[in-house]
């Protein structure tokens, strides 16, 4: 099995670092022509020479957008006006309590994780509708299952996510567009790397092996009993946004380590 997306151009929002930025780095690898984004120019920059570094004939570009408004969702949309690919990846994260989480908050939260995908998606399917084939996926969370009580503003925005991924798959069907979510568990990202960096100076321990220690303590129903790497996390994407995935639409696809406990 060979995964082949020359000649497909995929658009990955959040990119410049994490779990976005190696989705972006895999698409490229099979042959897509790849649309990086971050809020920053500099950060989409360096993200865009670190992909061709390590890939000599990658075709990369960057387009820096807040992709948390109206304006920068449309900015992306006139900068890059056709994609075959997108992948809903932005999202934000951040540990507060239920009480002390103010309206404003929400408000950015579900701008950023959830109307981000929204807008982009309504920009985008119907291009790919009429050109007949497209994939979109939207980066959701095992949160979104297990919805943090320390958190429940983000998990709720990665609840919808699932929702707006299974809705618009039903939308599109009869089409060639599938839609799916995909759900990591814990990650090796960048910013779970900063999360444990203090604790890595006290303890002396691999940044792999705090990771194990915390997934055991937080999620002690994983089956791995590890954090995730980067790149598994987007090998599925990769393959989710191939021509091979053909038959899979309107589903929650778990690359979580077996944290959900549940039999589908």
């Amino acid at each position: 099995m060979q995964i082949d997306l020359v000649g497909k151009r995929a658009v990955v929002t959040g990119s410049t670092q994490g779990i976005g930025y190696g989705i972006a780095k895999g698409l490229a690898e099979a042959g897509a022509a790849v649309v990086v984004n971050g809020r920053r120019q500099e950060d989409v920059d360096k993200a865009v020479a670190r992909i061709k570094e390590k890939i000599s004939a990658a075709e990369v570009r960057g387009v820096a957008a807040d992709l948390g408004s109206v304006e920068g969702c449309a900015a992306l949309f006139e900068a890059v006006p056709s994609a075959d690919i997108l992948v809903n990846n932005l999202g934000i994260f951040g540990l507060r309590d239920f009480f002390e989480t103010p309206d404003e908050e929400w408000d950015r939260f579900l701008a950023i994780n959830v109307l981000s995908g929204v807008r982009l998606s309504r920009a985008y399917v119907p291009g790919m509708v009429e050109r007949g084939w497209g994939r979109v996926l939207f980066l959701s969370s095992e949160s979104a299952l297990n919805i943090p009580a320390d958190m429940i503003h983000y998990g709720v925005t990665k609840t919808a996510y699932l929702a707006l991924s299974r809705g618009l798959a039903k939308r599109l069907a009869g089409t060639a567009v599938t839609v799916n979510a995909i759900l990591p568990g814990p990650t090796l990202s960048e910013g779970f790397r900063d999360m444990l960096r203090e604790e890595q100076e006290k303890t002396g321990k691999s940044i792999e092996e705090l990771g194990a220690d915390f997934v055991m303590a937080q999620r002690p129903s994983s089956i791995i009993r590890r954090a995730a790497t980067v790149e598994e996390v987007a090998n599925l994407a990769v393959y989710v946004a191939s021509p091979l995935s053909s038959a899979t639409t309107g589903a929650a696809l778990r690359v979580d380590g077996g944290v959900v406990d549940s039999l589908v």
